[in-house]
């Protein structure tokens, strides 16, 4: 079974997804955009002081780009891909994730 005979919905949500993502990626990885970083625009002054804010956006935009390859990788290969490559996926996005909230919390405060 491929990964095309379980994804069901119409295929211009997934592209315009992808579209977003990658929009939202090229302003994270430009260095500006931290106000899209979920907690950071929310914490006083004192604490944003503590993290380097163009750090911080990049490594948001590169894992934020790591999911939005692999949702480009598998919306391109669909009618190829096993239906149990979605598990895979998403896997590596939970991995991601992790990655990036540890890069948060270690590279981007400033010392």
């Amino acid at each position: 079974m491929k990964l095309a005979d379980v994804s069901h919905g119409p295929k211009w949500i997934l592209w315009v997804s992808i579209a977003v993502l990658a929009v939202l990626s090229i302003v994270l990885l430009s260095g500006h955009g931290s106000s899209l970083v979920s907690g950071y625009n929310t914490e006083p002054q004192k604490e944003k002081e503590k993290y380097d804010a163009k750090k911080l956006s990049r490594t948001t935009g590169i894992g934020m780009s790591v999911i939005t390859l692999l949702l480009l990788f598998m919306a391109v290969f669909e009618r190829v891909l096993p239906a149990d490559f979605a598990y895979l996926a998403g896997g590596i996005i939970v991995v991601d994730a992790l990655f990036i909230v540890i890069g948060c919390n270690t590279v981007c405060r400033k010392r």
